[in-house]
């Protein structure tokens, strides 16, 4: 069973989702919040498997309860996925940069939100490479002021290129086909990739290989 957490300050958005979602044998939204402060102590109390967060909300904003979300060690299995009404929001990729798992737009298909749901339970990023690259063109490239990235010096050769491949939006079968190797060494080498550069998930690495250098925008 899948455990979501819906977080949203529109309760017209929040009892949509949970219809939706309430009616799939494998899912179930265990709490509702209306605000991020809320919603960080429902995912203390009940330890979803999923969050869905929108980014703007009263007392404490979608980012922030990401970034907290994403620090608590008690919290490490909830994956926060970011609700907003538009595809190039301009805080989306400062979400994916406090830990988001990927982001979703609000006038979604159900199909996919299901799909979505079901994606990042696994732990796999909620990031297709048009949407990804549409992102790093927009955002990655502009001047940052903050922090210095994560150098990528400990990887193996088959690591850097299994994260610049997650980076492209592939799956692990994807990256398997590509370096000709076995789909469980594919994981392998990307959970390796994962536990070196303390990333939380598949996400935190498309935004480490960005801002490292390792893939650049519009290359192949």
């Amino acid at each position: 069973m899948i455990r979501v957490l819906l977080v949203d300050d529109q309760p017209l958005i929040r009892s949509g989702f949970r219809a939706l979602l309430d009616l799939e044998d494998d899912i179930e939204v265990v709490a509702e919040a209306g605000d991020g402060a809320a919603g960080l102590a429902l995912a203390r109390e009940h330890l979803p498997d999923i969050a869905l967060v929108d980014i703007r909300m009263p007392v404490v904003d979608g980012i922030e309860a990401t970034r907290r979300i994403a620090a608590d060690p008690a919290l490490a299995g909830v994956h926060v996925v970011i609700l907003t009404n538009y595809g190039l929001d301009e805080h989306v990729f400062e979400a994916l940069r406090a830990g988001a798992a990927g982001f979703l737009v609000k006038d979604i298909v159900p199909e996919d939100l299901l799909h979505a749901v079901r994606v990042a339970a696994r732990g796999d990023a909620l990031l297709a490479p048009s949407i990804t690259r549409r992102l790093i063109h927009r955002y990655v490239t502009q001047p940052r002021t903050a922090g210095t990235p994560e150098t990528l010096r400990d990887l193996t050769n088959r690591e850097r290129e299994a994260v610049a491949l997650v980076a492209r939006g592939l799956s692990n079968d994807e990256i398997a086909a590509h370096l000709l190797i076995s789909p469980m060494t594919a994981k392998t080498h990307v959970n390796r990739a994962m536990a070196k550069l303390r990333a939380r998930d598949r996400a935190q690495l498309v935004v480490l290989a960005y801002e490292s250098g390792l893939v650049v925008p519009g290359g192949s």
